[in-house]
């Protein structure tokens, strides 16, 4: 027991069980339990897993990436502009969003480690110009900012695809996940990144690439962005500049939750799937019990709170203080 509580993700582990229990007991004979009501909060929860991911990983490097919605919001339009507007393949519409993405992610890398500005501040202007520029180029080639996408080939079923209701964004969350979990803990390029979090100047006299290594994050984190923008516009069949405004600061709550320290060098993506997971329970839980959907947000807020001083208190106890 002792060994698990001082594992970074124990406290992810234990919120999601926690909120799961709850909502299992209230609103389970409302249909939490069915298995549609599994297959609402874990299409929830694995979206928003496709952007802690990488978002975990930019935090324990010491960064944070708050365009992640932005870039949602102008994939959805790109891929939207394309095959909705001018009838062009899906392939071509997420490839330009691809490079698009990666792009942005490029610009905050190189403007954070060049300047040495916080990358909140850098990845705040970032998600307003994004915005901006995307919202006036969709007004200038379509007069909208919200245009029907209809999927037009190969790419809608590898993006959209549903088996009773459990959508293939679970399957890309776990994949991707573990894809990651293993890079951060058992290849060189993760310890450079938790070295990176907790001391950059060390980790850079002890031979780390560190600059490379915010770059390389800040692209993952945009990349992440557009995967997640293409598969809910063809999931909703509509593109909108605002689709993405959720993931602002969810992501980041969901690695907060589950174990990421706000700091950076600590931190846990499978503590963050946890956090994701709590999320999407808390999400769905809500609208099963019947109660005002803001209510969600009080939840969350205060799963927040508590899992920062949880978190504070079990790092403190794991490293015998």
């Amino acid at each position: 027991m002792r060994r698990l509580i001082h594992r970074p993700e124990a406290g992810g582990a234990i919120s999601a069980l926690l909120v799961f229990a709850f909502f299992a007991i209230l609103a389970g004979h409302n249909g939490f339990l069915s298995l549609l009501g599994t297959a609402y909060w874990l299409d929830t929860a694995s979206e928003l897993g496709i952007i802690a991911i990488p978002v975990g990983m930019l935090m324990i490097g010491g960064e944070f990436d708050l365009s992640v919605g932005a870039v949602v919001g102008a994939t959805s339009m790109i891929v939207a502009i394309c095959s909705g507007s001018y009838e062009l393949p899906g392939w071509l519409g997420f490839s330009l969003a691809v490079v698009f993405g990666a792009g942005v992610g490029l610009a905050n890398g190189l403007i954070v480690v060049k300047t040495k500005l916080p990358s909140f501040i850098v990845t705040l202007s970032t998600m307003l110009m994004v915005t901006g520029s995307i919202l006036g180029v969709s007004i200038g080639l379509t007069g909208s900012s919200s245009i029907s996408a209809i999927p037009n080939d190969f790419l809608g079923v590898l993006v959209a695809f549903k088996w009773h209701e459990f959508h293939i964004s679970i399957l890309y969350w776990v994949l991707f996940g573990a894809a990651a979990i293993y890079v951060m803990e058992r290849t060189s390029f993760g310890n450079w990144v938790y070295a990176t979090g907790g001391n950059v100047v060390t980790a850079r006299l002890a031979g780390v690439p560190t600059d490379r290594v915010k770059v390389i994050l800040f692209i993952l984190s945009s990349l992440g962005a557009v995967l997640v923008g293409t598969i809910e516009t063809y999931a909703f069949q509509n593109g909108s500049i605002t689709l993405g405004a959720q993931y602002v600061f969810s992501g980041i709550a969901a690695c907060v939750i589950g174990g990421v320290l706000l700091t950076g060098g600590y931190g846990s993506l499978l503590g963050t799937a946890f956090g994701a997971t709590t999320y999407g329970i808390v999400s769905l839980g809500v609208f099963f019990l019947g109660w005002n959907a803001d209510l969600t947000e009080l939840f969350i807020g205060a799963l927040l709170l508590l899992a920062v001083i949880s978190n504070n208190r079990l790092r403190t106890f794991a490293l015998g203080r």
